[in-house]
């Protein structure tokens, strides 16, 4: 079997049985094309050996991130799962390969007030609709943590106001409902008023100005949601850099810092692993010793 037909077949597989968000699955299918380029056009699966997997991490080891390489990685060891799976490969060409150890860092939240201040920022005034969104968006995203893909997938149905929830498909295709708090039911509300029209449910949530092929909504996809929150944060004058997974660390900071159990800050961000959730224990307590450093009147002649 060539590397195309693979791929087609790899594709397919991802489709149906991974659960993966879009973002995820086309970075596979770019890291195997690249793989497949790097052997060459002769090349096929079934005679890739671990070496030529060696090969290829090695020459971008020190190119790139710990986590890309690690990514790059996965792709491969899921590419050729796969292929041992449907017969084409005796063997797994990666098993045994380690991952690229990425150094540890603490997610860093912005401080409380900025989120407010991201948040309430005056309206542009160019557009009513597009002022309204952005403020909903911002609100959505600060008041329930998503990630940014199941921000964009959200569609209108998914919105229960009266009941303050929202269903949201995490990773894996797993659905869960998501409570959402006062401020951002307001902003919703006042959102889907103006866009208030006959099939409404069946519309992503957030769109863009610009209409999509025959006039349909177009939604708003990550690279749009990205672009907003930095163009929201340089009107409101944040001196810090904001983007999406910083808002989702930021939400989950302040909940832990407000008292709320572990265990449901994990539920609430749709983590597979309480481990995964644990990470915000660290930057909840370096954050207090940050506190203990400015506020106590002994901590500088001390520490």
């Amino acid at each position: 079997m060539s590397f195309e037909s693979a791929l087609h077949s790899f594709d397919l597989w991802l489709r149906a049985e991974r659960g993966l968000s879009e973002h995820t699955h086309r970075a596979y299918l770019s890291d195997v094309r690249q793989f497949a380029a790097w052997l060459g056009e002769e090349a096929e699966p079934a005679a890739v050996r671990p070496d030529s997997i060696f090969g290829f991490m090695a020459e971008r080891h020190g190119k790139l991130a710990p986590a890309t390489l690690g990514r790059k990685l996965a792709s491969l060891r899921a590419f050729f799962r796969h292929l041992v799976r449907e017969g084409v490969c005796a063997a797994d060409p990666t098993a045994g390969i380690p991952s690229p150890r990425a150094p540890k860092r603490l997610p860093k939240p912005l401080a409380v007030d900025d989120c407010e201040v991201l948040a309430e920022a005056p309206p542009r005034g160019r557009d009513a609709e597009a002022d309204l969104r952005d403020r909903a968006l911002v609100e959505v995203l600060y008041g329930t943590g998503l990630r940014i893909g199941e921000l964009s997938s959200l569609d209108v149905r998914d919105v229960e106001l009266r009941r303050g929830e929202l269903r949201v498909w995490g990773k894996g295709g797993k659905e869960r409902v998501v409570p959402i708090p006062g401020e951002a039911r307001e902003a919703l509300a006042a959102y889907l008023r103006v866009r208030e029209r006959p099939g409404i449910l069946s519309e992503p949530l957030f769109t863009s100005l610009r209409r999509g092929r025959k006039g349909a909504p177009r939604r708003l996809g990550p690279r749009d949601v990205r672009r907003l929150l930095e163009r929201r944060a340089r009107d409101a004058g944040l001196a810090e850099p904001v983007h999406p997974h910083r808002l989702r660390h930021s939400y989950a900071t302040h909940l832990l810092d407000m008292g709320a159990d572990l265990r449901e800050i994990q539920e609430l961000l749709g983590h597979a692993s309480l481990s995964t959730t644990q990470k915000y224990t660290a930057v909840s307590a370096e954050h207090l010793l940050e506190v203990y450093d400015k506020a106590h009147p002994r901590a500088r002649s001390r520490r």
